[in-house]
């Protein structure tokens, strides 16, 4: 178990560790905030495009072969990106990078899924879960400690001696599962629209925000190129395409079935109710669960001052949290059951936000966190652990790639979806609070609006720079004022999808609370 969790560890950490480095890789390299933004998000698309395909490949030629080329694949990739000069060079390592994640995820839960059985059972996904959520807020502490210790490279380079370790111990310690008795044969036509669908859905979700959610609201450019079209925007675009893709992706999938013919998914998993159920439970979950991630950095270095490392020592406090809870959880479990544990992590992590969300203010020093991020930690560390054994209690260990491959999916689009929602409360909110306390201190109103889009675009860098300007002192006290409002308003809106995940448990059949599948039934 330690080699897949460290697995597991190498590729969520990477999706938050390159936050803290982009400003250092923009000066060096000069790239530009567009392209800056694709080294971000494209990781996240392309891993959500692929983990459907990469979760049957599993079932079919083998999880731990997957898992170990996936692995190679990343630590290259890795590699790549620690020696790009360019946007292109370090976007396209990005790429294959989520292809690398895409692979190893949906491998390391399938595998848990198949070797571990009784009383280990539950630990191992306490174990598999807490690492998802503590290694999410390890990302910033590590990043920020590379960059200002070595260089931004590192944050890349870091991946390669960990990925060596995950190799020699899949190679040792990990036996080889699969599904003996699957059609032979890989659906290329559903592969194709999944990735499309869901890589559609997945973008329009992250950049919608940014260009819009229907009619174009910023300039889209790639590589030089412009999005050419002024009454749709890019984002509304893609979303059309992911609802016709998905769609057809589900006919084919049971025409397919119905002919015999090779599936990327069994459509009839889903008439498993803990499945079902489960998978709809973590979606909402996740809407609720990424949010602070996304808006407590932005504050913390925007309005207290806090490195980049100092925020992520702060976050520390979550990873903590959740590392702690993750093996507790699964003890928990085998005696109370794992969807008793997973409400009482979600009651943990509604008393955590909701206390960041009370005591945010301009003057509260990060420390002031600390005590609600351990708290919110330790209900991650309970709620995802245990919800991913919830899904997969009744799931036949042949079919563990596709089972755990859904799984990932509804969280991927779950956190992509909590991630836009609750950036537009961020972002709004702060803009419209801004100007309105701006124009409270006496400035003019098109001057505060002025004010209020710098600081909604460049939080971190508008805001320190204000005291450089007439009335500075009174500009920065009315941003501050407002950024701790919006992540106050951002914080109870979590924790409103949080307990909307709350109820949804209560949907889960009696016999999911089970810790120990029977297989037989």
């Amino acid at each position: 178990m330690p080699f897949i969790a460290l697995g597991v560890a190498l590729i969520i950490v990477d999706s938050t560790i390159v936050n803290v480095a982009i400003p250092s890789i923009i000066k060096d390299i000069g790239i530009t905030t567009t392209d800056a933004e694709w080294v971000n998000s494209v990781y996240a698309l392309v891993f959500a495009s692929l983990v459907l395909l990469t979760g049957r490949l599993g079932d079919l030629y083998g999880r731990k072969r997957l898992f170990l080329i996936g692995t190679v694949v990343f630590v290259i990739a890795s590699l790549a990106a620690a020696t790009a000069e360019s946007a292109g060079w370090l976007i396209g390592a990005r790429v294959i990078q989520g292809v690398g994640g895409a692979m190893v995820l949906p491998a390391s839960l399938s595998t848990v899924n198949a070797i571990y059985r009784g009383r280990d059972r539950a630990v191992a996904f306490g174990i598999w879960g807490a690492t998802i959520g503590g290694t999410a807020a390890v990302g910033p502490l590590l990043g920020g400690w590379l960059t200002e210790s070595f260089s931004w490279r590192w944050a890349f380079l870091i991946n390669v001696p960990i990925g060596a370790v995950i190799v020699f111990g899949l190679l040792k310690f990990v036996p080889e599962t699969r599904d003996l008795n699957a059609k032979r044969g890989l659906d290329w036509l559903g592969a194709l629209l999944s990735a499309l669908g869901l890589g559609a859905l997945v973008f329009a979700l992250i950049e919608g925000q940014n260009y819009g959610w229907w009619v174009p609201t910023a300039t889209f450019e790639i590589f030089g190129v412009e999005w050419p079209f002024d009454s749709v925007s890019p984002s509304g675009l893609a979303f059309v395409i992911s609802i016709v893709a998905l769609i057809v992706f589900l006919l084919h999938q049971k025409s397919a079935a119905q002919k015999g013919k090779p599936t990327l998914i069994d459509l009839k998993l889903f008439k498993i109710r803990s499945f079902s159920f489960g998978n709809i439970a973590a979606l909402i979950i996740n809407l609720g669960e990424f949010g602070l991630l996304f808006a407590l950095p932005l504050f913390l270095q925007s309005v207290t001052g806090l490195t980049a490392l100092g925020t992520g020592a702060v976050l520390f406090a979550l990873a903590a949290g959740a590392f702690l809870a993750g093996p507790l959880a699964g003890q928990l479990a085998t005696r109370i059951g794992s969807v008793i544990v997973v409400r009482v992590g979600l009651v943990l992590e509604m008393v955590g936000i909701v206390g960041i969300a009370l005591v945010v203010s301009p003057e509260i020093g990060g420390w002031g966190f600390v005590p609600w991020l351990f708290v919110y930690g330790l209900g991650v560390g309970f709620a995802t652990a245990q919800i991913t054994n919830v899904i997969l209690i009744d799931i036949p260990v042949s079919e563990s790639g596709q089972g755990s491959a859904v799984q990932s999916t509804a969280r991927q689009i779950g956190a992509a979806l909590g991630t836009a929602v609750l950036g537009a409360v961020l972002v709004s909110t702060l803009r419209n609070q801004t100007s309105t306390n701006l124009e409270g201190a006496g400035f003019a109103s098109t001057e505060a609006d002025q004010l209020a889009r710098e600081i909604t675009s460049q939080p971190s860098q508008a805001i320190p720079a204000l005291t450089a300007q007439p009335g500075g002192l009174d500009a920065l006290g009315a941003a501050a004022d407002a950024f701790a409002l919006a992540t106050s308003y951002v914080g109870f809106v979590a924790a409103a999808f949080l307990l909307a995940g709350f109820i949804a448990t209560f949907m889960l059949p009696k016999r999911a609370n089970r810790v120990y599948p029977d297989r037989s039934s």
